[in-house]
C-alpha cells in the first residue's frame, strides 16, 4: 500500500499507472463487444447455463480471456495466441540452431525472436478462431446445449467472423506491448490477472449466496476463502525462496585494471516453470474431451467423458499429476541450461567454491536442479489439487473461483508488478545519508 501511495505522489508513475487503467479498461470493454453474426441473446442464455471446469482447454481460453470466449465477443481469444505462440518459440530454440543463436545475440536476437512470437501468433489466432467459430456454429462450444448461436451460417459470415476474431487478438497483442513499454508490469500478465479478477469475486460470492440467495451455503464459502488464503500465502513464499549458490570471481588483470575478486550467488527458483506444467497438462488433457465431443456415440467417446472430462475421476487426477511432474522437469530443462551456466561462469572467472569450474560445476548444478525441481513438482501437485480436493470434500455443486492455475497467476502476476512498481518508485525517492528520515518530494 505505501508504494502505491508513493507511486502516485510520483508523476511519471502516475502517468504510468493510469495508461494501465486505460488499457485494462478497453480490453475488458472489448470483452462485452459481441462478434458481428451472432446472436447475442442465445449465446447469453448458453453462457449462463454452461458450467465449463475452469482446468479444461474451454475453460483456460475463457478463464484467460475473462468470459469472452464463451460470450463469443470479439476479444474471445483473449492472450491465449499470445501465450501459446511465446512458450513454442521459447521451445523451438532447442530444436532450431538460428533461434538459439539469436537468443544469445542479446538485444537484436531477442527483438526478432519477438517479431516470429508475432507471426506466429496471428498465425494460431487464425486457427483458433476457425475452430471456435466452427465448434459454436455446430453446439460442440456449449457441449450440444444450445443451438442457433450463429443465424446466418454463409460462408463470407464465417469467414468474417474468423478475421475479427484475428484482429481481436491482434489489437490485445499490441496493448499488452504498450503496457510492458509505456505502463508497470509486464503486459500480457497484467491482462491475464484482470480477466482472472473479473470473475473471481462473483463466483466467490455464488458459494456463499446461491443462484437466488436461497441455495448458498455460508460456511462453505468460508472453508473456501479460508483456504484461499493460507494457498496464496503459501504460494508467495515458495515464489519468493531461492537457492542461492556461491559464486566467487577471481581476479583478472585487464589493461591496466584490475577486475573481479567479488563474490555474488546464483539465485535458483524452486517453481522454476511458473504456471506452464498445470496448463500444459490441462490443455492436453482436454483434447480428447473436445475430440469425443464429435464422436459421443462411440464407447470410447463415452469412456473419455465418463473419466477425462470430469476432473474428479481416478484416471484425470493420475494423468493430471504424472503430466505435471513431466512438464515440470521437461520446460526447466529448456529454459535453464546447466553447460551454458558454466561456460558463462569460467569465462569470466567464476567458480562454486569447493567445485571445479567447468563439467564438474555443469554436473553439480544439475544435481541441484534435479532436486528443486522435485520439491517444485511436489508443490505444483499441492497447488493444482486443492480444488479437485475441495470440490469433493465438499460436495460442491457450483465450481471454484479458483484453480491451481489460477492462483499461481494471481500470486506470480502480483508480486512481479509489486516490485516493478517498487524498482520505479525508489528511482524518483531517494535520500542521502544525511537526511535517512525525510521523504523524497517532487520538485524539492
Amino acid at each position: 500500500m505505501r508504494t502505491l501511495i508513493q507511486a502516485f505522489r510520483t508523476k511519471e508513475l502516475r502517468n504510468k499507472i493510469l495508461f494501465v487503467l486505460g488499457m485494462i479498461i478497453i480490453y475488458r470493454i472489448g470483452s462485452f463487444i459481441p462478434l458481428p453474426g451472432v446472436d447475442y441473446t442465445v449465446v447469453q442464455q448458453c453462457a449462463n447455463d454452461m458450467t465449463n471446469n475452469q482446468e479444461n482447454f474451454i475453460g483456460l481460453v475463457n478463464l484467460f480471456s475473462g468470459g469472452a470466449m464463451l460470450q463469443l465477443s470479439i476479444f474471445a481469444l483473449g492472450v491465449m495466441p499470445y501465450i501459446t505462440a511465446s512458450i513454442v518459440i521459447q521451445l523451438l530454440r532447442v530444436v532450431i540452431p538460428r533461434f538459439e543463436a539469436l537468443h544469445k545475440e542479446g538485444q537484436s536476437g531477442e527483438a526478432k525472436l519477438t517479431q516470429y512470437t508475432r507471426y506466429l501468433t496471428i498465425g494460431l489466432a487464425v486457427l483458433q478462431s476457425t475452430t471456435i467459430v466452427v465448434t459454436a456454429n455446430s453446439g460442440a462450444l456449449f457441449n450440444y446445449q444450445c443451438s442457433d448461436v450463429i443465424p446466418n451460417d454463409t460462408p463470407w459470415s464465417l469467414i468474417v467472423m474468423v478475421l475479427v476474431l484475428t484482429g481481436g487478438t491482434g489489437l490485445i497483442m499490441w496493448m499488452a506491448e504498450l503496457i510492458t513499454e509505456k505502463g508497470i508490469g509486464q503486459g500480457m500478465s497484467v491482462l491475464i490477472f484482470m480477466s482472472i479478477c473479473s470473475g473471481f469475486l462473483p463466483q466467490l460470492w455464488e458459494i456463499g449466496w446461491g443462484t437466488n440467495g436461497t441455495d448458498g451455503d455460508w460456511l462453505k464459502f468460508g472453508i473456501v476463502v479460508g483456504v484461499l488464503l493460507v494457498i496464496l500465502v503459501f504460494v508467495v513464499f515458495v515464489e519468493l525462496s531461492q537457492r542461492r549458490i556461491p559464486v566467487q570471481y577471481t581476479r583478472r588483470m585487464i589493461g591496466r585494471k584490475m577486475y573481479g575478486g567479488s563474490s555474488t550467488y546464483l539465485p535458483l527458483k524452486i517453481n522454476m516453470s511458473g504456471v506452464i506444467p498445470p496448463i500444459f497438462a490441462s490443455s492436453i488433457l482436454a483434447i480428447p474431451t473436445l475430440i469425443a465431443q464429435f464422436a459421443s456415440d462411440t464407447d470410447w467417446a463415452k469412456w473419455i467423458n465418463d473419466n477425462l472430462a470430469d476432473t474428479t475421476s481416478v484416471w484425470y487426477i493420475a494423468l493430471y499429476a504424472l503430466m505435471i511432474v513431466f512438464f515440470c522437469f521437461f520446460y526447466t530443462s529448456i529454459t535453464f541450461n546447466p553447460d551454458e551456466t558454466a561456460d558463462n561462469m569460467k569465462q569470466y572467472g567464476g567458480f562454486i567454491p569447493g567445485i571445479r569450474a567447468g563439467n564438474a560445476t555443469s554436473r553439480y548444478l544439475s544435481y541441484v536442479m534435479n532436486r528443486l525441481n522435485t520439491v517444485g513438482a511436489v508443490y505444483l501437485l499441492f497447488v493444482a489439487l486443492i480444488p479437485t480436493v475441495l470440490i469433493m470434500a465438499l460436495d460442491l455443486n457450483t465450481q471454484l473461483p479458483f484453480g491451481g492455475t489460477t492462483i499461481l497467476i494471481i500470486a506470480g502476476v502480483g508480486l512481479d508488478s509489486l516490485r516493478q512498481a517498487k524498482a520505479q518508485t525508489e528511482q524518483f525517492q531517494y535520500a542521502g545519508f544525511l537526511f535517512e528520515d525525510t521523504d523524497h518530494v517532487e520538485g524539492k
